[in-house]
Formats: C-alpha cells, structure tokens, sequence
C-alpha cells in the first residue's frame, strides 16, 4: 500500500512546475533572464517610440520591427550549426558582450542627439543579430540545466518569465520615456545584460565527450536541412508557422502607430504591449488544462482564430480602454499558438540535431515576421492602418484552412537514438580515412514471395530515413538471375558520416525496420565500399 502511494505521489510531484528552481544554476539564470528581457522590451517600446517621435512614417515604424527580425532569419542556420559544434557557454557570453557594446552605442548616440531613423534601422539590426545567434544555443542548454523529467517544467518557466517581462517591460519603458526619455530606456537595458553575463561565467559546464566524428560547420548546416527536409511532420509545422506568423506580424508591426493616434504617450503604447504580455501569461497558465481536454489541433486552430479577430477588432477600436482587454485577448491566444508549436518542434526533433530544427524553426519564423511586418506596413501606408489590420486579421483567421493540407502531430514519436547496428570496420582506420569518401552502402535483402508488395511499399518508406540520416543518394534494385532478391544502394558523403548515421537511427524508425524485416526470407547482407582514388588522383588533389 505504501509502495502504491509512492508511485501516485511520484509523477505529481514529477509534473509540479515549480521543482526546475531547486537547480540554483537555472534559477539564477531565470532570475537574470526575466530582467533581461524587461531591458530587451524597454529597448523595443523606446525604438519603435523613438522612431515615431521622428516624425518617421508608418512604413519606417514597420521596418523598426523587420529590423529586429532579419537577424534571426539570416542567422538562424549558422547560429543553430555553430550551437552545436563549439562550446555553447561561452558562444552565449559572446553574444553577450556583442549585444552589451551595441547597447552602449545606441545610448551614447541618442543621448548625444545624433540618432536618426536609418541609425535606428542599423542598430536594432546589429542589436537583434547577437541575439539572433544566441538564441538556438540558449534554448539548446535547457536539457543541461535540469533533469529530462523537469524539462517540461522548465520550458513552461521560461515561457511565464518571457510573458511577464512582455508585461511589465513595456509598461515600464512608457513610464520611464513619460517621465525621462528614450534614452534611459536604453540606459536600463545596458544594464539588464550583466546579470545574464555574470551567471553564465558562473557556470561550470560539463564536458561532454563525443562518441561520433566532430562534424564541420558546413556539414552540420547541411544535415539540418536534410533532416528537415525527410521529416515530413516538421515541415507541416513550419508551413503552418510561416503562413500564420505572416499574417499575424501586423499586429506588432503596426500597434505603435494604432497606439499613438489613441495617446500620443509612450505610456499608452507601454500599457497595450503590457496588457498583451498580461494576457500571455494567462494563456500559458490555462495551457495545460486545455490540453488534458482538447488536441494540439484543436488549441493551436483556436488561439489562431482568436488572434484573427483581435487583428481585426484593433482597427475598430481608437481608445486605450477598448484596445486594452483586445490586447489581453490577444496575448492569451498568441501564447497558445507559440507555445505550442515551439514545443511540437522541439519533441519532434532527437538530441543530435535539435539546435539545428530549431534554428530552422526561428528562421522561419523570424523571416515571416520580417517580411510581414514590411508587407503590412507597405499597406498601410498605401492604403490605411485600419485596411492593412483588417485584411491581415481576415488573412490569419483563414490560415486555419491549411488543417486539411498540413495536420499538426499530436503525439510525436519515440525519437530517442537507437544505435543497434553492428558499426561497420574499416582495415587499418586512423583519422585520415574519416574524410574519405564518398561511402557506398549496400544492402541485399532476400524477399518472402507472397511479402514482395509489402516490403516494397516498407523499402520506399525506409529510405526517407536513410536521406534523413545521411544518405545523399538512395535506390533499391530487384536482381535479374535470382527471384525476390533486392539490392539497396546508398551513398554517404564520407566515412565520418557514415558513423553518425549509426547513431541517428531512433527507436521509431526500428518500428519500420522491424516490419521490414518481417518480410524477409533470410537474413539481410550488409557491406561497405569507399571511394578508391589512384595515386595520381591523390596527388592532383
């Protein structure tokens, strides 16, 4: 009876949200976060007022926010690639001290008088670059940070940090513009990059041994894009994300301008983003319980629809007392949608190349951004504000059709690695013969007769996996003097990445290759040739 009271309590206490800030590393860089990211939303409300206040036009206060995007879609690949193969600790301090010196130009220069709207575009670019590629690594240590069955914990934290800074840095930074100018909004913000820097010096990050060949930079970015472009459930999550991010990105491109025709204080535009921020939080604190009753579908479908019509009513309505509960609407149905579908990303993702989806991810997401805040802001000033919100508004409400071409998963696979090969030998291997190549891999399979449909429909499923994992070419052959025999042919670029395909195989895909393998009459075999090269082709290399 005792014993059953434990495993009752144990997954309890497992899920509790709070157990990730027993780790003081992470609860100190929570803490640190949260003040980061006020100074971060500071920095935005005084750019966006600061650009209005230059009496810059709405297509200009639209490119402040394409300029805060771009980074993240120019930067994403080489970050997440880089996030990856060097040490992750002190690539984040970097970026750090990157941000830190963009931060004390942009206030030495509007202090000083000399800022204009092209000065502003440039350092908000240079400002959102460092942050650009630090992103795919930050979200990348979380695993480090606490234990995997905190991890869920953890990510609902960070996203509560993140939405209460969102609340209160905006509101913050109006007040302090109202009180003393866009300038000390930019001074906070220098300020706010120290407690991250001084925790992550702090920290005493494990060395991790690698079992695999170090990929090259080059590489990696290319097994990010092949790994995305076999995964088919990525791809209709990044569709789904592009095309609603497109649509929805008027709402922040274009709240500055709604904001200052109903108050021409920074305080209105600070207490909307705030009230936005507020309604966020209360969207990931009833996240959860929603999901014990609905599907992702179903939540993600519904946010969106939300967000629509928030979109849509901001035209309506030219007072801060009806735009404010809008902006609370809003918030809670931008927090289901973004949740969700960062977390879809990242469980569909396995270890090894998780930093890469997501940089993927933020590509896409970041680029939608970028380009729909310059398209929505292009039509407001042909058109009107209110024309431009209502159309995007009408726009993300109609994404929801995209249901029928692009389902999102609601209970991603086991993607844990698998590596139940036999690793291949190489005569007399040492470390130049890692880079040689290109690796040929074959495969004969000898067929059950009455199987032959079943494993041919099996094989061409199989070889999503074998190009996801590393093959850049892939053909199975049926053989001409023996009946039911099959050769499967792949290409790999080099004996290296030959070894880390072995160990990107996961425990879903052993359930196609045991159903494979069931069709077969005796036991498959396996070889592997490289690329022979004569002397003088060596030379002449």
């Amino acid at each position: 009876m005792a014993d059953t009271a434990k495993e009752k309590s144990a997954p309890r206490e497992a899920s509790s949200l709070w157990r990730p800030l027993r780790v003081p590393t992470f609860r100190n860089l929570l803490a640190a976060n949260v003040v980061s990211d006020i100074g971060t939303f500071m920095q935005s409300v005084g750019a966006a007022w600061l650009m209005v206040s230059l009496h810059a036009g709405p297509i200009y206060v639209a490119l402040t926010q394409t300029a805060a995007s771009l980074p993240y879609f120019l930067l994403s690949l080489p970050a997440g690639s880089a996030g990856d193969i060097v040490d992750r600790r002190k690539l984040i301090l970097a970026t750090e001290t990157w941000m830190v010196g963009v931060a004390l130009l942009l206030c030495v220069l509007t202090i000083g008088g000399f800022m204009t709207p092209w000065l502003l575009l440039v350092l908000t670019f240079a400002l959102s670059a460092g942050d650009a590629f630090e992103t795919p690594s930050w979200r990348a240590i979380l695993p480090e940070l606490v234990p995997k069955e905190d991890l869920a914990a953890a990510s609902a934290l960070n996203g509560i940090e993140f939405n209460l800074a969102r609340a209160v840095g905006p509101a913050l930074a109006g007040i302090v513009i109202a009180i003393a100018g866009v300038a000390t909004a930019f001074v906070t913000n220098f300020f706010a990059f120290f407690g991250v820097i001084l925790v992550v010096a702090k920290w005493k990050r494990p060395v991790r041994k690698r079992t695999s060949p170090t990929e090259t930079f080059s590489g990696a970015t290319i097994a990010a894009l092949r790994y995305v472009r076999y995964s088919p459930a990525i791809l209709r999550v990044l569709v789904r994300t592009g095309v609603v991010v497109f649509f929805s990105s008027a709402l922040f491109a274009l709240l500055p301008t709604v904001a200052h025709s109903a108050n021409k204080s920074a305080i209105g535009y600070g207490l909307l983003l705030g009230c936005f921020g507020a309604g966020a939080v209360a969207g990931a604190l009833i996240m959860q319980p929603a999901r014990a009753k609905w599907s992702t579908e179903t939540i993600v479908s519904a946010g969106v629809v939300i967000l629509g019509i928030t979109i849509a009513m901001t035209s309506v309505f030219h007072e801060l007392a009806t735009l404010a509960p809008v902006m609370l609407i809003g918030g809670a149905a931008w927090v289901l949608f973004v949740s969700l579908i960062n977390t879809l990303v990242q469980n569909l993702a396995p270890d090894w190349v998780r930093a890469r989806v997501l940089a993927v991810f933020i590509l896409v997401f970041q680029g939608s951004f970028a380009l729909g805040s310059a398209v929505w802001g292009a039509v407001a000033q042909r058109a009107t504000v209110e024309a431009a919100l209502v159309s995007a508004g009408l726009g993300t409400i109609a994404t929801t059709a995209l249901v029928f071409f692009a389902k999102l998963p609601d209970a991603p696979a086991d993607l844990s690695s698998w590596n139940h090969w036999r690793m291949p030998v190489f005569v007399k291997e040492d470390d130049s013969d890692l880079e040689r190549g290109p690796v040929l891999v074959t495969v004969e399979y000898s067929v059950i007769p009455e199987r032959t449909a079943e494993f041919l429909d099996a094989i061409h499923q199989y070889a999503r996996i074998r190009r996801r994992d590393g093959a850049y070419s892939w053909a199975i052959f049926s053989d001409t003097e023996v009946a039911n025999r099959y050769l499967e042919i792949m290409l790999v670029q080099s004996w290296a990445e030959h070894l880390r395909q072995h160990e990107r195989f996961t425990r879903a895909d052993g359930e196609l290759e045991c159903r494979l393998l069931s069709y077969l009459a005796k036991e498959m075999v396996l070889r592997h040739l490289i690329y022979a090269r004569s002397e003088a082709h060596k030379t002449s290399e």
